[in-house]
């Protein structure tokens, strides 16, 4: 599945002249999102943003990097989880709602929500780079030169994806290292992938996890859903198509923009 909105013909290849030098990317959880993204970045000669929008949100706040990704709408354990939790008792108030972390001080989501939205702007107004996630199509919506990218697929094709990169994640991890040691993974750990050959449950429940705090997110703060195809110019379903091909097509529609 993959949807073109607005697109004129194009070489694939090396991308000169791009139309858009900002190039948003929303990714559901097994989505390649990790791999497509700073693919993408090389190919245009754009800097990747992901861990760079925490790193500056933290130092204009003046807070630590753990509190700022605490906060942060791609991070594994967030704010996103936190209101995903919330919404399923029905007795909390969201938009009253403080989060506390051990030892500091109360702390507003929506603080670090508008550090990051400046970051997402100044990004776009100083050059441009390949944002990655943190409701950046619907923060940037509207502005010119800024092509939005969605990336997803059905549920059982993401959680194949998710637990094939798990697994070679903890192979790499169990390799013997200089002088004999091995990983953690050798020691026994339950794998990424069952004994059928299906997904583990410990993958099922990160990606409903990862899928219910960035959806939880991005509606909080912006009364939107992510997996809304009408917020991008190009859905690709990066579980059928290889990520080479979704870089590919991506380069296109940036020059085409």
């Amino acid at each position: 599945m993959w949807r073109v909105r607005s697109l004129g013909a194009g070489r694939i290849g090396h991308v000169a002249g791009v139309s858009a030098r900002v190039v948003t990317i929303s990714a559901a959880f097994g989505a390649r999102g990790d791999v497509v993204g700073p693919a993408v970045a090389e190919r245009l000669g754009l800097p990747f943003l992901d861990r760079a929008i925490p790193v500056r949100v933290a130092g204009e706040i003046g807070c630590t990097l753990e509190e700022a990704l605490a906060h942060d709408g791609r991070a594994e354990s967030g704010i996103g989880r936190i209101l995903a939790g919330a919404a399923r008792l029905p007795n909390v108030a969201l938009g009253a709602m403080d989060v506390y972390l051990p030892e500091q001080a109360i702390i507003r989501p929506e603080e670090f929500v508008e550090h990051t939205e400046q970051v997402i702007h100044q990004a776009a107004e100083r050059g441009g780079g390949v944002l990655l996630g943190r409701a950046a199509a619907v923060v940037l919506a509207g502005r010119p030169g800024v092509l939005h990218v969605r990336l997803d697929g059905p549920r059982d094709r993401r959680l194949a994806v998710a637990a094939d990169a798990l697994a070679k994640s903890a192979a790499g991890e169990a390799r013997p290292a200089p002088g004999g040691r091995r990983g953690r993974a050798a020691g026994g750990m339950r794998g990424p992938v069952g004994a059928s050959g299906t997904p583990d449950r410990d993958v099922e429940r990160m990606l409903d996890d990862n899928d219910r705090a960035r959806t939880a997110y991005v509606k909080h703060f912006y009364g939107a859903d992510p997996a809304d195809p009408r917020l991008y110019h190009l859905v690709i379903d990066t579980t059928r198509l290889p990520a080479s091909a979704a870089v590919d097509l991506i380069a296109v529609a940036a020059r085409a923009l």
